[in-house]
């Protein structure tokens, strides 16, 4: 199927990418998936992970996300025109809205800052004292993913 995706790449603090794609992969907690023009409806949890952007006669974009969801939509389900208005191509009009707890594209990794992240990670959490509570633990192992998710992107 030939055509393009439009995607946006957003966190609560900006807009990290937007542009047009020819395919857009993302890790959802379920497994990975893969988008392109003409998709199904969906929306989809975003686990800790990459996402990889291929636009036409592009190097791929890529980034790290801290979770949060994607949502698929086609314009007819956006009714951003009549349908006597959309031709073949407006009908079957994909969008990607990656909305994400964190994003960070791969050229903007600090990956020494993220090794350094992960090495304190790790510490706290192998010589962690009783006294600290699940919800913690929990925390610093998801953090913990998410500079390892950083180091993997990076390197």
């Amino acid at each position: 199927m030939s055509g393009s995706v439009e995607v946006h790449v957003v966190t609560p603090e900006r807009e990290v990418w937007a542009g047009q794609a020819e395919t857009v992969i993302a890790r959802g907690v379920d497994g990975e998936v893969g988008i392109l023009t003409g998709h199904a409806p969906m929306m989809v949890q975003l686990a800790i992970g990459p996402l990889r952007i291929q636009a036409e006669g592009q190097p791929e974009i890529a980034a790290v996300i801290d979770g949060g969801f994607m949502h698929v939509s086609s314009a007819a389900d956006r009714d951003e025109a009549r349908p006597a208005d959309r031709g073949e191509a407006g009908a079957n009009a994909t969008r990607v809205d990656v909305l994400a707890t964190g994003a960070e594209l791969a050229g903007d990794i600090d990956l020494e800052a993220a090794r350094a992240r992960a090495a304190e990670l790790q510490e706290r959490l192998q010589d962690h004292d009783t006294h600290l509570a699940e919800a913690e633990i929990a925390s610093l192992r998801s953090e913990l993913k998410k500079a390892l998710a950083r180091i993997s992107l990076a390197s």
